[in-house]
């Protein structure tokens, strides 16, 4: 802003023009890191709703929870329900029990046996867990015990998952739980399984003077996997009722669903080579099949795949969510099998079901349809018409539904805007704006501004995603080094346009560029897109971000030799795969817990995409980092957990097998005591040799003080 001012000197006027503009400035080290407030300010927070009329507001100056009328906007302080917050814990290995108001009640007493996985029946009167692999239930008022199963061993698990099921189909979130209460509160379903013929996989600790051995049922691919059964217990005991299915065959099940009048339980079963699935209800009573439901795809279909089922209270219907279009879209079933209608359809992706309006037969769910970086809520008829999208502008957002549909809270933002809460009605009318998260001062700060944007692919086929953060007082006529940042596993793609909070501005100022990109395989265009990765992992993944790379390097502000690629797991594989199947494009790398071969891997994960290594050998010859480490070339520093149960060390150690054959120099850092994330007692260690290698490579000068 320039003001001006005028002095009478003689006859003459002179002119002076005053510049008034804010100095601008940078961020320091700990605002640059989030340590302390710069770009944004804490905000209110938005937990949930209280009833159809009020939300939640967490308040960021009393730290108290109040609830929000919708209409008036006065609020007054909100008291949990005491059941509704009724919460159930193990703690010393015992259960407990705990109100809304806080009281808590211990149910067991066996300090040197563990209770895992309490779980509260829904009418609230009994708790499920398991103990020694063993399925128990206990009444909450008398604490009386149920025992269903006596068979568990150290290889038999009943209600307690396998190590594959609980990493690849149930999820990790499960923490091992395996059984599942009916509506009402009458019945649960438990997988039984049986691990004897799963290979054991050895982990060893070198704790203490000798060390020891961890042991773990670790089927790789082309291994045996565990035999399952589906089991259904009557809360009162008696004979355990097993779901008509052989466990000897060679099969996953998925996550099983109650219907909700608990008359019927939804299995899902799969092949082995997880390119057929079909759904079967079972007779809880019986234990009979009937198939309902059979799916195929050429490629293979995600059995972990969210809302796989979701039952309607009416008990007639189902909705079903598959991607067998190429595209993940919702479908509206009889409860027989048979299909009603698409309720969605088109080239984009259905992401989450936020409401069901069973009166007025609306779905409300949010999707990646406007663009695949941003999430938005819609709603449609389940006839699939009247499809209409709720949020505004160019902003990606993260909804949270009233339970009477009538209104919804969205936290937006974008590369260029931090977050924003507002109120919503279900007409996409802004009711109210709640909260700001940008500072008051934020335009007195100079900082690495982001943009998201897209480069063809070299056979033009995809318009690949990426973000972009410039160092601060980017200069077009200067050049600077680049941090490629990725993950890209199948689906799994981290290209979103949301702002980034300040954890890149460090490097912003100290003259890195930042990049984070997706291929063609990571789920923005679509199941057909994934489909890529069938038989070749590895494959599409380095030559779309081998593109992007180049893209960069042919812009005349990028250092031409300096062009680092870091990411953990499956991010950690294609940093090594970068770093020597295609070391003529990546300088140098930084990989974390990387699989380097993936018959090294387990079974589910693996042959998903990539059958069995005697059904591809050859997609496993060329998808394997050792397969190319006679290219390797420039810096990786590779780094690995000793005691990773998910990507075993033995996928480091066999790459450093082979590069110290050539005796070419690289880094290697063990971090003992960790598993697949490392240690907390490592983080600072870790934080600054990353930024030490930064230094040295990059920027080539000295790590500052501060990082000592």
């Amino acid at each position: 802003m320039n003001t001006v001012s005028r002095v009478l000197l003689g006859a003459s006027i002179v002119f002076f023009v005053h510049d008034l503009t804010f100095a601008q400035k940078k961020l320091d080290f700990a605002q640059s890191w989030g340590q302390k407030q710069s770009l944004t300010v804490r905000t209110n927070q938005y937990p949930g709703w209280a009833d159809g009329t009020a939300y939640l507001e967490n308040d960021v100056n009393d730290s108290q929870l109040y609830q929000v009328n919708v209409k008036s906007g006065k609020r007054s302080i909100y008291t949990i329900p005491a059941k509704e917050g009724t919460v159930v814990y193990v703690e010393k290995n015992d259960i407990f029990i705990k109100n809304g108001s806080g009281t808590a009640k211990k149910l067991t007493n066996s300090p040197d046996i563990a209770e895992q996985n309490p779980t509260l029946s829904p009418d609230g009167q009994y708790v499920a867990f398991t103990r020694k692999s063993n399925l128990y239930s206990l009444e909450v008022a008398t604490g009386k015990e149920a025992q269903y199963t006596n068979d568990g061993t150290d290889v038999i698990y009943n209600g307690w998952s396998s190590w594959v099921y609980y990493e690849e189909i149930l999820g990790r979130p499960t923490n091992y739980k395996a059984f599942w209460w009916s509506p009402d509160s009458k019945k649960i379903a438990f997988m039984r399984f049986d691990d004897t013929k799963v290979p054991m996989f050895p982990i060893y600790s070198s704790k203490g003077q000798h060390g020891y051995l961890e042991e773990t049922r670790y089927p790789k691919a082309g291994d045996p996997n565990p035999e399952v059964k589906v089991g259904i217990v009557q809360l009162n005991g008696g004979q355990v009722t097993w779901a008509d299915f052989n466990e000897k065959d060679d099969q996953y099940f998925g996550q099983p669903y109650w219907a909700f009048d608990s008359k019927n339980f939804m299995v899902q079963w799969m092949n082995r080579d997880q390119n057929n699935l079909k759904f079967y209800q079972v007779d809880p009573n019986t234990g009979s099949k009937k198939e309902i439901y059979d799916e195929r795809q050429a490629s293979w279909i995600n059995l972990d795949h969210d809302e796989r089922i979701t039952y309607l209270a009416d008990n007639k219907y189902y909705i079903l969510k598959s991607d067998k279009t190429g595209w993940a879209h919702y479908y509206l079933y009889k409860l027989d099998g048979t299909l009603v209608n698409p309720i969605t359809s088109g080239d984009w992706q259905v992401t989450e079901i936020k409401r069901i309006d069973e009166k007025n037969k609306v779905l409300y769910f949010t999707a990646r349809k406007e663009n695949s970086a941003r999430f938005d809520l819609y709603r449609v008829d389940y006839s699939g018409k009247n499809l209409r999208r709720l949020t505004f502008g160019e902003y990606s957002h993260d909804v949270n539904v009233s339970p009477d549909g009538k209104y919804f809270i969205t936290r937006y933002s974008n590369v260029s805007t931090p977050d924003r809460f507002a109120l919503v009605d279900n007409q996409g009318k802004v009711v109210r704006q709640l909260a700001d998260s940008k500072a008051a001062d934020f335009s007195s700060y100079t900082y690495g501004k982001t943009e998201y944007l897209h480069i063809k692919s070299d056979d033009g086929l995809f318009d690949l995603p990426l973000t972009i953060t410039y160092p601060t007082d980017f200069d077009k006529s200067k050049t600077y080094p680049v941090v490629f940042s990725i993950y890209g596993g199948p689906d799994a793609g981290t290209v979103k346009d949301t702002w980034k909070g300040t954890g890149n501005q460090y490097w912003a100022n100290e003259g890195v560029i930042q990049v984070s990109a997706d291929h063609r395989a990571s789920g923005h265009f679509g199941k057909q897109g994934v489909a890529y990765m069938h038989r070749n992992l590895g494959h599409w993944e380095i030559i779309d971000y081998s593109t992007i790379v180049k893209w960069l390097k042919s812009q005349s502000w990028v250092a031409k030799n300096k062009v680092l690629i870091t990411g953990h797991s499956y991010g950690g594989y294609m940093t090594c795969l970068a770093m020597t199947k295609a070391a003529d494009v990546f300088d140098f790398g930084i990989a974390g817990a990387p699989v380097t071969s993936w018959e090294l891997y387990d079974t589910h994960y693996t042959e998903r995409w990539m059958d069995t290594p005697q059904d591809n050998p050859e997609g496993y010859k060329a998808g394997s980092v050792l397969t190319y480490a006679n290219n390797y070339k420039g810096v990786l520093r590779i780094m690995h957990g000793d005691m990773d149960d998910n990507v075993h060390l033995q996928n480091t150690t066999q790459l450093v097998d082979k590069l110290t054959d050539r005796s070419v120099p690289f880094e290697l850092m063990i971090y003992p005591g960790s598993r697949h994330g490392f240690d907390r007692s490592k983080s600072k260690y870790d934080f600054n040799e990353r930024a030490r290698f930064y230094y040295q490579y990059l920027l080539e000068k000295p790590l500052p003080k501060e990082f000592k």
